[in-house]
């Protein structure tokens, strides 16, 4: 596929052509990576960032408690996904320098020896020598969203730290030299994204190679500017991007068209938004869900955006495998890499 017609879809209005369009991917799914959905257990270890970006209801500045968890209660998640069938587990937080790379290290090195999980780290931007000692102490793989292809719109959203700042794919080239799995995404709708700079994000997506995307309509936080500019009704740029379920299932279906072999979760931005996100997300070719198993002393204050307070680990368990029941899916077992 190529990018001229990756646009026309984008711009499809035709809700009879894009259901045939997410027919399409998901017998493409099934022919390329099966019927298995892979499950990750998510676990959100700390909400302290360093970073402005202007939607995220963590930045710097926001007034909200702030935590990090131990290596005890980091743990137990880990326990209850393994206990659970899970075959990986997924550590993210803020940007954070307060994360320690030793301390790191070393619950990685105990996740991989206590419970044979794969293990999924989410951190931001580090420093390259930080991914290179937790790639030697276990972690198998790395989500870092370049956000938009756009480096204007990136830089506006997502304001540097520093005049040198790396681009994110730049990085992700990086830590695959250094043997990790690499996952990315985009969001959909973000202000000032155009079709034709979406279109350039799922371009982007298979010149990366990437082994995991994630797609998400976009969700600002009322505490933040993009929050803000919502609220007040800004006006968008011409040829906006909606930040819709219908739209970002699109564009899951156009992923998998374009990356037929990578793992394409059901993100946790589409179930907020839609109560059907997980099966349309299944039949729309996705192959993976992540529970979210954070405890919930924690998993309020992990506040990108607002979201209802999550049900118990076991009872959230307990709606997955039934909702990959009524997908006509069967849960995965073990990592479930790329294939």
């Amino acid at each position: 596929m190529e990018r001229a017609e990756v646009l026309r879809w984008l711009r499809e209005t035709d809700e009879s052509k894009l259901r045939e369009l997410r027919t399409e991917a998901d017998l493409v799914r099934y022919e390329v990576v099966g019927d298995e959905v892979h499950l990750r257990g998510l676990v959100d270890i700390g909400n302290v960032c360093v970073r402005r970006c202007l939607y995220c209801g963590l930045r710097a500045g926001v007034p909200m408690q702030r935590y990090r968890m131990t290596h005890e209660e980091i743990l137990r998640v880990a326990r209850q996904a393994k206990n659970f069938g899970y075959g990986t587990l997924v550590m993210q937080a803020g940007e954070d320098p307060g994360i320690e790379t030793g301390w790191f290290a070393e619950l990685i090195a105990k996740i991989k020896s206590r419970f044979g999980l794969a293990v999924t780290v989410s951190l931001g931007e580090r420093p390259l020598e930080d991914y290179r000692r937790w790639r030697e102490a276990g972690a198998d793989r790395i989500l870092l969203k370049f956000e938009s292809s756009d480096p204007e719109l990136y830089r506006h959203i997502h304001p540097p730290l520093s005049d040198h700042d790396p681009s994110r794919p730049d990085q992700l080239r990086a830590l695959r030299e250094l043997g990790y799995e690499i996952g990315s995404g985009a969001m959909i709708g973000v202000p000032g994204q155009t079709y034709e700079i979406l279109a350039d994000d799922l371009m982007l997506f298979k010149s990366l190679d990437l082994d995991m995307i994630g797609i998400g309509p976009f969700i600002p936080h009322p505490q933040t500017p993009l929050g803000q500019e919502a609220l007040s009704g800004s006006p968008s740029v011409p040829d906006q991007v909606p930040a819709t379920d219908q739209m970002t299932l699109t564009c899951l279906a156009l992923t998998r068209l374009l990356c037929p072999d990578a793992n394409l979760p059901a993100t946790t931005a589409l179930l907020t938004v839609s109560s059907t996100g997980c099966i349309d997300a299944l039949r729309s070719g996705a192959n993976v869900i992540m529970p979210n198993l954070t405890p919930a002393e924690y998993s309020t204050l992990y506040e990108i955006y607002p979201k209802p307070a999550p049900p118990a680990p076991e009872e959230i368990n307990r709606r997955v495998m039934e909702e990959i029941k009524t997908a006509g899916r069967t849960a995965g077992t073990g990592p479930g890499p790329r294939k």
